[in-house]
């Protein structure tokens, strides 16, 4: 006994390596299947009996099972928090018949192929065992035709497809699925049971007690739930004590259904889907008990599942492994079949489409826990449990891959046509997509689209995108608030309204357009660069990562903000400006130029990038309010840049100084610059003489002026001359807005 505690902390230290393959920092879904529990399993290691007496002692394997046990029951009341049920009413058509298809038809084809191997008999079987084999290949039947929610959502998370239009259209197809068999499986579990029964009266009084609890918690829990979160002030934490009594909630529900002879998870995922999804309640939920269960109990539940795996039980019952495998083989094949079809049905492209069948059909984690369950009630034997894991290990290894290899979701942006500023073609309308994450955003993104000077002759299309995280919930959100004009405000009632008042405020020469979309943070720039194709956006405008303070201090840093920024440089499918509000723009009350005159500078070195700076400031001209500043810097010696480039900005300098310059407010100057300190020096003097300067990133574009400076950038995304106006140790008042034509084209 004096070993016995360092035996239970030699069990502890595998199981938390199994996590870790597990749940690695990356979350690879390939490592989702543990490999820990085969090894120390009796089919490696535990076939030493000293080995298994050492490392699970006095039934420490038993304890750690009902211990993992509950972190499962806590996995799945998460997974029914973060499922968005009104993502029911919203679903379309197609979502509609793949969920349902994806589920029917797997059962309707294995039934036909178990049926057509019930008269195989092999060695004139005992009808005993036909029993048996018919029960097992029930059991598998059924098993391989349930797709789980959780698990496509981890898939799509970990491919970062979450977002894209082949995500959705997973997460909305694996919803209903996945709600469909919750309630054929439960019907079935009381109708049976009830066949069991047929004369006992408690067994009857279960059944109406099962339903009185499903009523209970969707007419008297949601709506008490509801009123918690009506209670929570706007932005603020839920109370502690209505966190608790939901997790009560939780555990009393799964002691009351399986007392209920449903199942201990039933009532849990139940109460989980009634919690209202997203902040606070549901996003409080998920932050405090996501990481523990997801991340600590979880994946030693799956190391003990896999370790009660023999794979010398195969070699037991070689007779019915055939069978059994065409019944696994069925139902897997039909899922990729019948979702391919409906998709191309639904003219949806051949690869994706393929791809959505293989998404359709994963196994995963959930997958695992039913197996085990099946089991231990004996509808499988060991053989067949061996089996079903392995096809579920081969599923996950071969499904990603294929899915990576038949989809990509950023050649969709790539275009034919130039979608930039200087080849607008929209009869005179500039569509500008204005990104926003938070109300800092609003003042200094509305202020610059105010100094592009809107007209009735050439006025500009808004499309307001509020961005923010998703959290508390598993399926991404998009809202156009054309669409839904009536809910879903709160959202972003307080950008919709900014930007309807910057409408009115000019009437005829300004169209918004307001949207909301709710992903995480890494995949943001899918919904940016999607909704710019689809509103054949111009440009695209997104806030600096940067936050200044009065005194010019850099206040904070969002590096998730960041990335997001460098992902929508690579792939928009037009041109970027990357706004850095140094607060002069977005400080002042008034969300548009006041009467007062306004100093805005363009910094031209040459290039694509800085001719589309020069192009959106010509439009600012037309402000009598707004007094622009050319600098052309030139390089004394060689400059060793693209001849096509140098006949572009001559073309663009020539249009500009015989269209622009000679009015009151427009200035043009060029300057002979030596070397790079000197331009430097010139760049830096700039910041404290203008309110607004525009630059050019010039991306993949090298200058003797510049060389060298790359090195010292702090934030290289933003480019030379934007990094030196933009630097931290620059304390001045010029906000800027660094620009990049479009480079995603053919």
């Amino acid at each position: 006994m004096a070993k016995f505690p360092f035996q239970i902390a030699g069990t502890s230290v595998l199981c938390c390596i199994s996590m870790l393959q597990l749940h690695p920092p990356s979350h690879r879904y390939e490592m989702t299947l543990d490999s820990a529990g085969l090894i120390l399993g009796s089919t490696f290691l535990g076939r030493d009996e000293r080995f298994q007496k050492f490392l699970f002692p006095a039934k420490s394997q038993g304890t750690l099972g009902a211990f993992t046990s509950f972190g499962y029951l806590l996995f799945q009341f998460m997974s029914g928090v973060k499922m968005d049920t009104g993502m029911i009413r919203k679903t379309g058509p197609k979502a509609l018949a793949i969920g349902v298809l994806n589920l029917v038809v797997p059962l309707v084809a294995g039934g036909i192929a178990m049926l057509a191997n019930r008269s195989y008999n092999p060695n004139n079987a005992y009808i005993g065992d036909q029993i048996r084999r018919q029960r097992n290949r029930y059991g598998i039947l059924v098993a391989q035709s349930m797709t789980a929610f959780p698990v496509i959502a981890l898939l799509l998370k970990d491919l970062k497809i979450l977002n894209t239009e082949l995500g959705r259209l997973a997460m909305s197809s694996g919803l209903i699925t996945h709600l469909l068999q919750v309630a054929i499986t439960s019907v079935n579990t009381i109708w049976f049971s009830n066949l069991k029964n047929k004369q006992d009266y408690n067994q009857t009084l279960d059944s109406f007690l099962c339903m009185a609890l499903v009523i209970l918690i969707i007419f008297i829990i949601r709506p008490a739930l509801l009123w918690v979160v009506q209670q929570t002030p706007k932005g603020r934490p839920v109370n502690d004590l209505y966190i608790f009594f939901v997790i009560l909630l939780c555990f009393v529900s799964g002691v009351f259904s399986y007392y209920l002879d449903v199942g201990v998870l039933f009532g849990p995922f139940i109460v989980g889907l009634a919690i209202p999804e997203g902040p606070p309640l549901g996003s409080a939920l998920v932050d405090k008990l996501d990481t523990f269960s997801s991340g600590v109990l979880l994946p030693t539940f799956i190391t003990l599942v896999t370790l009660r795996t023999s794979l010398s039980a195969l070699a037991i019952n070689k007779s019915s492994i055939m069978v059994s495998i065409v019944l696994m083989v069925v139902p897997f094949a039909s899922k990729i079949i019948v979702c391919s079809l409906v998709a191309r049905y639904c003219k949806m492209p051949l690869n994706d489409s393929i791809a959505l069948g293989l998404i359709m059909s994963i196994k995963g984690v959930v997958d695992l826990a039913t197996y085990s369950f099946i089991r231990d009630q004996g509808i499988i034997d060991q053989t067949t449990f061996a089996l079903l894991v392995i096809s579920t290990a081969a599923i996950a290894m071969f499904v990603p891959s294929m899915v990576q290899l038949l989809y990509d979701p950023s050649r969709k942006y790539a275009s034919y046509q130039k979608r930039n500023i200087m080849h607008s073609r929209h009869g005179g309308k500039l569509p500008i997509l204005a990104c926003i994450h938070s109300s800092d955003n609003i003042v200094a993104t509305i202020k610059l689209l105010d100094a592009s000077t809107p007209t009735v002759e050439n006025p500009i299309v808004v499309h307001a995108l509020h961005l923010i995280e998703l959290r508390g919930r598993a399926s991404p959100i998009f809202i156009s608030h054309q669409v839904h004009k009536r809910t879903d405000i709160s959202y972003s009632e307080n950008v919709i309204h900014a930007f309807k008042q910057f409408e009115r405020n000019n009437w005829g020469s300004v169209a918004v357009q307001a949207f909301t979309a709710i992903s995480p943070r890494n995949l943001m720039h899918e919904d940016i660069c999607t909704l710019a194709l689809d509103v054949l956006a111009s440009l695209i405008i997104v806030p600096f990562h940067r936050k200044w303070g009065i005194d010019g201090s850099v206040e904070s840093e969002d590096q998730c903000l960041r990335m997001v920024n460098r992902n929508v440089l690579d792939r928009a499918p037009c041109s970027v400006g990357i706004l850095v509000d140094r607060g002069h723009l977005g400080r002042s009350g008034s969300m548009t130029l006041s009467v007062k005159a306004h100093f805005v500078a363009v910094i031209f070195l040459g290039g694509k990038d800085d001719q589309e700076a020069l192009t959106l400031a010509k439009r600012m001209t037309r402000n009598e309010n707004v007094n622009l500043t050319v600098m052309r810097y030139i390089s004394k010696g060689r400059d060793g840049s693209d001849m096509e480039d140098d006949m572009n900005d001559m073309k663009v300098l020539y249009d500009f100084k015989q269209n622009r310059v000679g009015q009151g407010n427009v200035t043009y100057i060029e300057k002979v610059v030596n070397d790079c300190p000197e331009l430097v020096q010139l760049v830096r003097s700039m910041a404290d003489q203008y309110d607004l300067i525009l630059v050019g990133r010039r991306y993949n574009k090298e200058s003797t002026l510049t060389r060298g400076l790359e090195e010292w950038s702090e934030v290289p995304e933003i480019g030379v001359i934007g990094d030196l106006l933009a630097s931290s140790d620059v304390r001045r008042r010029a906000s800027v807005l660094v620009v990049q034509q479009q480079l995603t084209t053919y």
